[in-house]
């Protein structure tokens, strides 16, 4: 299954990786994800799933859960597979809860923080209702579709730390 042939309702996770990759890590880390999905099944039940890459930094899997649902081990295998390869790489992928940001503007690099490093930054002034956030906590395809991936912070939960 592809990406875009998704329904809406498709069960989504979104994984930010922690620094620029070139482009052997890249390769190796969407060949590996690619191959895990292929055989991803929940209680013997292969899963509808796809992947997309973002930006160089972001990770979408996906699952269509009309078909087959996931199941609690099916997602602990997913979380256990990106750790091997965050392990492997020497980079973070999985956990964190970090914020993601464009630094200066729309087409700004992206930035990515601490929850507390943000607020921070917020007091300082550096980030505003305008900067544009990454919205990592979404959970359904057609949220991403919708736009509430890339917005202006004060459209976002990121909003909160703007004090």
């Amino acid at each position: 299954m592809s990406f875009p042939h998704l329904p809406d309702s498709a069960r989504l996770w979104i994984f930010g990786v922690s620094r620029p990759l070139d482009a052997r890590e890249e390769e190796r880390i969407l060949n590996e994800v690619d191959a895990f999905l292929e055989n991803w099944k929940a209680h013997g039940h292969p899963l509808a799933a796809a992947k997309e890459w973002r930006l160089g930094r972001f990770l979408f899997v996906a699952v269509d859960e009309r078909v087959t649902p996931p199941s609690g081990c099916s997602i602990d295998a997913l979380i256990r597979a990106l750790t091997k390869l965050e392990d492997e790489l020497s980079l973070e992928l999985v956990g964190g809860a970090p914020v993601w940001y464009r630094e200066g503007g729309e087409e700004g690099p992206l930035r990515r923080v601490s929850r507390a490093e943000f607020k921070e930054e917020a007091a300082r002034g550096r980030v505003s209702g305008e900067t544009v956030v990454f919205d990592l906590s979404l959970t359904r395809v057609g949220e991403l579709r919708a736009g509430k991936w890339e917005l202006p912070a004060r459209e976002s939960w990121h909003g909160s730390y703007l004090g």
